[in-house]
């Protein structure tokens, strides 16, 4: 197994209500379960290839609960990586080279049998962490644009935030809304003003890491 170690962020939008029922062991708000994610790697390795700097994005759709499997997945790498970064973040965020069950990418993989093609593009991200705003762009694939929450009354801006303390993905998620529009292989049809999440990453091969 290849050591490999990555800290950067992760923006997410799912189809579900905003805190995503699958963060306290619900089933999805709609049944099923579709995502578009951007991930922003500050720095890490994979052996000796040093990933500092990459994005990936992911496309993810389940009939049902991501647990019940036969999803499809596809990944997008950024077009900028070179050969080796692209063979070592294909490898990370598939779920190779990780012990079973330690990171969200293992799950998720394991859990899509349906692999697309991996595509190499031009990935742009942006993004406020304090303020919970960010975009992301993936050409021909998706558009995604968060926002805070707000409250309905007086539209004043909510701050919420999932604590995981055992979670395989994040510790700590602030909550936000978000709206994708997607033009690839995989049409997301719920991901409007649904659930949207930013994380920061720390992990490797057994899991998540304490932050830095």
């Amino acid at each position: 197994m290849t050591p490999w170690e990555i800290h950067g962020y992760e923006l997410a939008n799912c189809n579900c209500d905003t805190g995503c029922p699958c963060q306290f062991m619900s089933l999805p708000t709609k049944g099923s379960c579709e995502a578009a994610v951007m991930f922003s790697f500050n720095s890490g390795h994979y052996g000796g290839v040093d990933l500092a700097g990459t994005k990936v994005a992911q496309v993810y759709q389940w009939p049902g609960a991501v647990h019940e499997g036969n999803g499809t997945m596809q990944t997008i790498i950024d077009e900028s990586a070179t050969p080796e970064q692209r063979e070592a973040l294909e490898k990370i965020v598939t779920g190779a080279d990780t012990e079973d069950m330690a990171t969200f990418w293992w799950v998720y993989s394991a859990m899509c049998p349906n692999k697309l093609e991996t595509l190499y593009k031009p990935l742009d991200a942006t993004m406020d962490f304090e303020a919970r705003t960010g975009s992301a762009h993936v050409p021909d694939v998706f558009e995604t644009t968060w926002e805070p929450l707000k409250n309905p009354v007086s539209g004043a801006e909510h701050r919420a935030r999932i604590n995981l303390p055992h979670g395989f993905e994040y510790r700590v998620a602030e909550v936000a809304k978000a709206t994708t529009k997607t033009k690839g292989a995989i049409s997301l049809t719920g991901t409007t003003e649904s659930h949207a999440h930013f994380c920061e990453l720390h992990m490797n091969n057994a899991g998540v890491l304490e932050a830095a």
